[in-house]
């Protein structure tokens, strides 16, 4: 018996897939490298932005012969198009679709699996092995992945109760519910056991960890409970909210030599009256005071910043103060998206979607070409300096890759060594605007004490 997982969207997708290879993996499933191959398809789903769930959408239309030419073979769909309430409409445009699954919950398929793999098991004996496949301290890496892969996600926070207008995530994934921090250190434990050296704690707001929780750990107390794990060299975390950064959060980073200092701390718009219109709780000035704090007691810090371009009611002259934003604070790295209003949000409900395609596109495409500019000239000071990365694997150039503590991808050629989960010392003779490119260098330096 086989499965096969497509994911889409983001880093708490990926953990989720994970997880629930893991799951299918102890009801006795191996994994198929390509669909037609599987017993099992399931699709994890994003709906942040509409060409995510388009793309959804195309990949269970492309199974649909598939299921056809084996009504045998079990197809399921996962994630935020389902979202934590259900989706009859779903069920209805996807009949061939067997099981619906919730984000972060891959309870529906291993049920509905368990009972096919002996449906004259007694109930106790089924309850039996689906709570076998769900044990979290287990649940973490397929099989195909344990010693092979180096760097894990582990969700900390489920779900998102804040509300900024343009966001669909409260309503899909539900409100936030921080998990023990016995429960995440017992899941990193069992990664770094598995081969894992670096984790990264997720949360749609991760910094709010532990606020749903009356005198419960802050996201602090967390990363000093992970850092004490054996095996685990690096730690990083992601995405805070510039309201919930908290000068303990800062000590943290600062204090703690596992954990990197890089710091993915979204503003999406540089522009007071846009601000309020997303709902974001802050202004400029005082996302400007939480970088400025950032920097001053943690010097060689990165910082990564999401930006949104042509949302309701955009100027060219508010767009023109992201821009300069980003410009005076020069951020290492930025994700940028085009608006585009997602069906239930309050902006869908309340606000004109009045920015024109063909802006949006020129909004985005300046605004890259700034972060360009600005990266490259980041990168190519790094050169002829010595830096350390921990070395994630080989791409299909046969080039080994892996990031700095704050997070510069670094390539080299060696194909003598197997680098793979190693702290290695790189001396950078080249740089473009998104990675560089060196050489390794003897010894490596002593880990933690590398240039940052």
């Amino acid at each position: 018996m086989r499965y096969y997982i497509h994911t889409f969207g983001c880093q708490m997708n990926v953990a989720d897939s994970e997880r629930l290879a893991s799951a299918l993996e102890k009801l006795g499933y191996q994994m198929a490298e390509r669909p037609e191959q599987a017993d099992v398809l399931v699709v994890n789903t994003c709906v942040v932005r509409q060409s995510a769930e388009e793309k959804a959408y195309g990949w269970l239309h492309m199974v649909r012969p598939l299921k056809e030419r084996r009504p045998d073979r079990v197809v399921a769909v996962m994630g935020c198009l389902v979202g934590v309430k259900g989706n009859e409409g779903l069920r209805r445009a996807f009949p061939w679709v067997d099981v619906f699954m919730p984000p972060a919950d891959p309870r529906p398929l291993v049920e509905f699996l368990a009972r096919r793999v002996d449906e004259g098991r007694a109930v106790a004996d089924l309850e039996r092995m689906v709570r076998y496949a769900l044990q979290d301290e287990e649940l973490v890496l397929p099989l195909s992945e344990r010693g092979r892969k180096v760097t894990a996600y582990v969700p900390v926070v489920h779900g998102c109760s804040f509300g900024c207008t343009f966001c669909i995530i409260p309503y899909r994934r539900g409100p936030e519910r921080s998990r023990p921090v016995g429960q995440v250190v017992a899941e990193v434990r069992a990664l770094a056991e598995q081969g894992v050296r670096e984790v990264t704690l997720l949360g749609q707001i991760v910094d709010r960890y532990g606020k749903d929780i009356p005198d419960g750990p802050d996201l602090a107390d967390l990363l000093r409970a992970v850092h004490e794990v054996e095996g685990i060299q690096r730690i990083r975390f992601l995405t805070s909210h510039p309201s919930f950064m908290t000068d303990r959060i800062i000590e943290a980073v600062a204090e703690l030599p596992k954990v990197c200092e890089h710091i993915e701390i979204p503003v999406q718009a540089g522009n007071d009256e846009v601000l309020a219109r997303m709902r974001r709780g802050y202004t400029v000035a005082d996302y400007k005071r939480v970088v400025e704090k950032i920097r001053r007691r943690i010097p060689n810090a990165s910082i990564a910043t999401d930006i949104i371009v042509g949302f309701c009611g955009e100027t060219e002259e508010q767009f023109m103060d992201t821009y300069r934003l980003v410009e005076e604070l020069e951020f290492d790295v930025v994700h940028i998206a085009k608006y585009s209003p997602r069906p239930g949000t309050v902006a869908w409900r309340t606000m004109a979607d009045d920015v024109p395609p063909e802006e949006k596109e020129r909004r985005f495409r300046m605004l890259e070409e700034l972060y360009e500019r600005i990266s490259r000239r980041k990168n190519e000071a790094l050169i002829g300096q010595t830096v350390e990365i921990l070395v994630e694997d080989r791409n299909e150039k046969g080039k080994w890759f892996g990031r700095t503590r704050n997070n510069k991808l670094v390539f080299f050629e060696d194909g003598d060594r197997d680098w793979r989960g190693q702290l290695v010392s790189v001396r950078i003779t080249s740089a473009g605007p998104w990675s560089l490119q060196g050489v390794p260098v003897e010894p490596s330096l002593e880990p933690g004490r590398s240039p940052r």
